[in-house]
């Protein structure tokens, strides 16, 4: 079944299931020089020196949700009037670590010597700009984006979330952001790489102008492994909209509307001095099926589920991208 021709039942049964080393080859199609292409179209985008530092839902009401970005400790907690306040994660006074400090009705306590924090500019700590989107958190580093500040993230179009159902999955690397974003900008490498989850990849269209546009993207026909010869058709539009996202539109076929967004942050280097990302993942996902709204109801038993599946993947293209940058940083990427 081709995405667009909508059944009953989202699934699909293949026909004539390919093993895997007979698939057709994508290495030809893969091009070195059209994913650099589209990193380096993300790179010159805006991102207006915004960072994601988390989940909305991992923020307690005790204690702050803390971050390391390139280096900068940062936290983010809620004052007292529901304001949420973000900030340097030292504490002004003799440099306690503040991740580890409680929050009492709004206010941080450093846990060292009791110094309070309501938000509000204090012995030289200041606030920093800071934005929940409902799904994620977003600082903003000016001094590190070194980019003409935005007043608000850049953020690509999301389903309905009164007819949605979001999760967020964070996982580490030994690599630079750049390295995640051309990571998902292959869409070649899926049911090679991922066999256990992506069957039938065909890349249908992608950007022919170097120039590109903002919303150029890639153009994918897959089919979601399910069991045995049970798959789940559709398509999907890859674009970046910021140097350090990467989005992928489900625009046709089960799902449609749905999105998975992949953020990249840098955290700073880890003992041995090399770079480490967080990846900072939000599936968003949505169907026009009337049992949706069961799957809604059951969010907090499939999130750890949808989760446990972004991970596997994250396993896989972590070390992707992890090759990635040490190839380059010893000089011996191709090309």
């Amino acid at each position: 079944m081709r995405p667009g021709r909508r059944n009953r039942l989202p699934l699909s049964l293949r026909r004539q299931p390919v093993s895997w080393e007979r698939q057709r080859p994508t290495w030809r199609d893969a091009k070195p020089a059209s994913i650099a292409e589209a990193l380096k179209r993300a790179q010159a985008r805006p991102s207006g020196n915004w960072y994601v530092v988390g989940a909305s839902r991992a923020l307690r009401d005790d204690r702050p949700l803390a971050c390391t970005v390139a280096g900068r400790e940062v936290i983010v907690w809620r004052a007292a009037d529901g304001r949420l306040v973000a900030g340097p994660g030292i504490c002004p006074h003799l440099g306690a670590p503040l991740k580890d400090s409680p929050v009492r009705c709004g206010t941080l306590v450093c846990h060292w010597h009791g110094l309070s924090l309501d938000g509000t500019p204090f012995g030289g700590w200041q606030p920093l700009p800071v934005h929940d989107d409902g799904i994620l958190l977003w600082v903003r580093l000016d001094d590190i984006g070194d980019e003409p500040p935005l007043d608000a993230p850049v953020l690509p179009p999301r389903p309905d979330p009164a007819r949605s159902l979001s999760t967020v999955y964070v996982g580490t690397g030994v690599c630079e952001p750049e390295d995640v974003v051309a990571n998902r900008l292959d869409p070649w490498h899926g049911a090679w790489f991922h066999p256990y989850s992506f069957v039938d990849l065909t890349v249908v269209d992608q950007p022919e102008s170097p120039a590109g546009g903002a919303d150029d993207g890639f153009t994918v026909d897959v089919s979601f492994k399910v069991a045995g010869r049970l798959v789940v058709p559709v398509r999907a539009v890859f674009t970046a909209p910021e140097p350090r996202t990467v989005v992928m539109h489900i625009t046709d076929g089960e799902g449609q509307g749905s999105v998975v967004e992949t953020h990249a942050t840098p955290l700073g280097p880890d003992g041995r001095g090399r770079p480490r990302t967080a990846v900072v993942e939000a599936v968003v996902a949505t169907s026009h099926r009337p049992g949706f709204s069961l799957a809604r109801r059951a969010a907090p038993l499939l999130r750890p589920l949808v989760r446990g599946a972004a991970g596997r993947l994250w396993r896989d293209d972590l070390a992707y991208a992890e090759r990635r940058w040490h190839l380059r940083s010893t000089g011996r990427f191709p090309g």
